[in-house]
């Protein structure tokens, strides 16, 4: 498994971990914006009334309303990325990362204005009457590409499990698991079989229960932040103060965090930014595809509401709640993900004085170099360390996890503290050994940095909720995440129609499903880095095809703003 996140993180620094992914998704919302005549801000009084059922056309093609489209779309978007994406935003990037988070959002705007039009113009209805739209028809049709729109189809319905189905059902376990003790494969099974029910209605049984969820769980969770932001209301200035003083430089460590470099903070704000919001992806142009409309650039319109509502509100609610409760810097008992280990070389301390300073600021200058892949004089740790009930016998090693130096480290299995031979290579833990050399299960816990889920769980549990609070992010995450898998198998199913008709369609959901099942026990990291990969493979044919297509869209855009 240490292999294939490897090369997940291989191909992720030349996709979305480079430098010309951001700058390309940003630069294509930038471009668009200035074009179309900022579309984000002249069109939003009109997005309010269009969805409000203010121009409702039930005569007109399409099986949903406008309403129901973009709680369909929404309810892709507003899940994991809200709740746990958000938290590793900070926990990779520091709270830099939010502001860019921001940029995403505010020009994506624009971008999914041009996605959905054009999805909506180009859709067609299939042989069976239902309305089948998305990028890879004005690929096909606008571009008389059908090779780009096949391979935009392959890499839709990979994403759809990458992306919206592995990281749902894996957070959702986890805090479960957390907050309720239930097992993480009890909860997938349980899930799993609700999700193959409800998917096998198609799009009008998917959005008839997104238009019920997404409301009143946005306004549940919405009003549980505010509880805590009122609470924790001295904080809030100072939250928004670490959030853009450090934009352009990256964010200096700071409590148990070991900071994080500008590159960092542009690349994760940017990547939380497109995955929470979809902008630009190419995704939730298939769910507007089947609106009740007439004319295509009014459900346009309508999709601009929808990075407003999910990044600019949701997950700045939860950057608030995050940073103002001062979480993200605290450690907490929790079971460590050998992905986010390393064993390194020296005894490292990140311990404060009664002043609040670091007791050994050198210490803090190197480990900050380590996690961030700077030039550093901390090497990994190679041998072999004693294990006596549960408790390594060494004083010259260091356990780094989760950007933190970690604490009160207990190694043990399902029953008990172990005592073994513990192998680590190139600072990673390969096998446990007792003393008849046979190979032992085993697991790492201690105090350390969270993060994903799990650290918008803590914040919440501070104050006036304590350990209800987890409780409410649990449930939230729970419905959120659960809806936003049931769209994204639509996104999927759709491109797997489109490229093997609809006789494909069954066994794609079906597959979707075990997927789902087999998450919910997977390591966190690697559920998020391959949605990582996979979001960046299907956006760059999606942004390509946008460009070429602007004078159409120009078109189309003038024309509205005239009747308006």
């Amino acid at each position: 498994m240490e292999e294939f996140n490897n090369l997940l993180i291989i191909l992720d620094s030349y996709l979305s971990g480079s430098w010309w992914f951001p700058l390309f998704l940003v630069g294509t919302g930038i471009f668009f914006t200035v074009y179309l005549g900022f579309p984000q801000f002249k069109f939003f009084g009109s997005a309010w009334k269009i969805v409000s059922g203010k121009y409702n056309e039930d005569d007109s093609d399409g099986e949903t309303t406008p309403f129901q489209a973009l709680t369909t779309a929404m309810s892709g978007a507003v899940g994991t990325g809200n709740i746990g994406g958000v938290a590793l935003a900070i926990w990779t990037g520091g709270p830099a990362a939010i502001f860019w988070m921001w940029i995403t959002a505010i020009f994506g705007m624009t971008t999914k204005f041009v996605e959905v039009t054009l999805a909506h113009k180009y859709r067609t209805k299939l042989s069976d009457g239902s309305i089948s739209g998305g990028p890879m028809y004005y690929i096909e049709q606008g571009l008389n590409m059908k090779w780009v729109a096949i391979l935009f189809s392959v890499f839709m319905m990979i994403t759809a499990i990458g992306s919206g189905n592995m990281p749902q059902i894996n957070n959702i376990a986890l805090v479960m698991d957390t907050e309720f003790s239930v097992p993480k494969l009890a909860t997938g099974l349980v899930l799993g079989v609700l999700l193959w029910f409800i998917i096998i209605g198609g799009i009008k049984r998917i959005a008839s229960v997104a238009s019920r969820i997404i409301p009143v769980m946005g306004l549940i969770y919405f009003g549980g932040a505010l509880v805590i932001l009122l609470e924790n209301y001295q904080n809030i200035l100072p939250s928004f103060n670490a959030i853009f003083s450090q934009v352009f430089t990256g964010s200096a460590a700071v409590g148990g965090f070991l900071g994080a470099s500008f590159a960092m903070s542009l690349k994760y704000g940017v990547a939380r930014g497109l995955y929470s919001n979809e902008a630009g992806q190419g995704s939730s142009p298939i769910a507007h595809a089947s609106s009740k409309t007439k004319k295509s650039v009014d459900q346009g319109v309508v999709s601009i509401l929808e990075p407003f509502i999910d990044t600019i509100v949701v997950c700045s609610v939860t950057a608030l709640v995050i940073l103002s409760s001062g979480v993200w810097t605290q450690k907490f008992d929790t079971t460590f993900s050998q992905t986010d280990m390393m064993f390194v070389e020296g005894n490292y301390s990140d311990e404060k004085n009664i002043n609040g300073n670091y007791l050994y600021p050198n210490h803090i200058v190197e480990l900050s170099k380590f996690v961030q892949n700077s030039d550093s004089k901390i090497k990994k740790y190679s041998g072999v360390l004693q294990v006596s009930d549960g408790k390594i016998i060494s004083n010259n090693i260091s356990i780094i996890h989760m950007r933190s130096i970690a604490e009160d480290v207990i190694i043990s299995n399902n029953q008990s503290n172990l005592s073994c031979l513990l192998t680590i290579a190139n600072g990673k833990p390969i096998n446990c050994t007792d003393s008849s050399n046979n190979d032992l299960s085993y697991k790492f816990k201690g105090k350390s940095l969270v993060s994903s889920a799990e650290l918008t769980a803590k914040a919440f549990s501070q104050g006036i909720f304590g350990e209800y609070g987890g409780k409410l992010v649990a449930i939230a995450l729970l419905l959120f995440a659960f809806s936003t898998s049931i769209t994204w198998c639509y996104y999927g199913d759709r491109s797997t129609a489109y490229i093997f008709g609809e006789k494909g369609v069954f066994w794609y959901r079906n597959f979707y499903v075990i997927c789902f099942v087999l998450a919910a026990v997977i390591d966190t990291t690697i559920v998020w880095n391959i949605a990582y990969v996979v979001v960046a493979l299907v956006s760059i044919p999606n942004l390509i095809a946008l460009f070429v297509l602007r004078k159409e869209m120009k078109k189309l855009s003038d024309e509205f703003e005239f009747k308006s």
